[in-house]
């Protein structure tokens, strides 16, 4: 069993680099101020942005995120254009799992895709009823990325508390301890320039994938580490119809092969 589980292992990691290795090629927008040719896959931007400190295209490493609104994908043609992972959203607060979770998970994976998921957080509903939630929808399998909780304020009806972020934080933390048991591995915090401001998330004990829509994130949460930065809500990729978020890794594709053999659920 040893044997067979560093075999799969093996096969996970050289499948995720070959993927972050797609032969790079024209960008369809995003501004061509700053970014280095030579480096842009296979995607675009419906509402191109000017990036003036710092252009996503100059990361090696690109992803994207989705929900059901994405509709029917075509993995394959996504995976050759270059995207070498996606994070899909399974739930959010404690009674709603996204219904297309369940088969994008597979699709992905069947296309050799690194995919994760995602967790849409309510301030309606504890930090541990949130994380049981989340478990119960989410299958623990090798080769997976970490979790993700999404932190952001909400526009929902139900819920539209906002505490304080003592609070926040706390019932953050207790989400993350019992999913990260759950998975052997920490979630990752999404979240956004005003949710991380309001709420001072600077300390929260995470790794951060940051939303930066109109600058770097260097610019817009300085002084903070970040692992992905989400840099249009508007992206355009071979094989999904429509927009859809896209997202940069910080580092090299070498840096994502050692934070892949870390990170990846074992």
């Amino acid at each position: 069993m040893r044997y067979l589980w560093k075999i799969v292992w093996g096969m996970m990691l050289v499948l995720a680099v070959a993927c972050s290795r797609t032969p790079p090629q024209s960008g369809g927008g995003g501004g061509s101020r700053g970014y280095i040719a030579g480096t842009v896959p296979q995607l675009g931007d419906n509402k191109p942005h000017e990036w003036r400190n710092g252009h996503p295209y100059n990361h090696q490493v690109h992803g994207i995120d989705m929900s059901r609104w994405q509709g029917d994908v075509d993995w394959a043609r996504v995976r050759a254009a270059g995207i070498s992972f996606a994070f899909i959203k399974a739930t959010e607060g404690g009674d709603h799992s996204d219904p297309s979770f369940q088969r994008y998970w597979r699709e992905a994976a069947a296309a050799r895709i690194p995919r994760g998921a995602y967790h849409y957080f309510y301030f309606c509903r504890t930090g541990a009823e949130q994380a049981n939630w989340f478990i119960r929808h989410v299958p623990r399998e090798v080769g997976s990325l970490p979790p993700v909780l999404d932190l952001e304020w909400t526009h929902s009806k139900t819920c539209p508390r906002r505490p304080p972020p003592a609070e926040v934080k706390r019932e953050a933390s207790r989400f993350l301890d019992i999913v990260g048991r759950h998975y052997g591995q920490r979630p990752i915090v999404y979240t956004t320039v005003d949710f991380y401001r309001d709420n001072d998330l600077g300390d929260l004990r995470a790794e951060f994938w940051l939303r930066s829509v109109a600058d770097h994130p260097r610019e817009t949460y300085p002084g903070q580490r970040w692992a992905f930065w989400q840099y249009t809500g508007t992206g355009s990729v071979p094989g999904i119809k429509g927009d859809v978020d896209l997202n940069a890794f910080a580092g090299t594709s070498a840096d994502w092969a050692r934070w892949l053999s870390i990170r990846l659920t074992r």
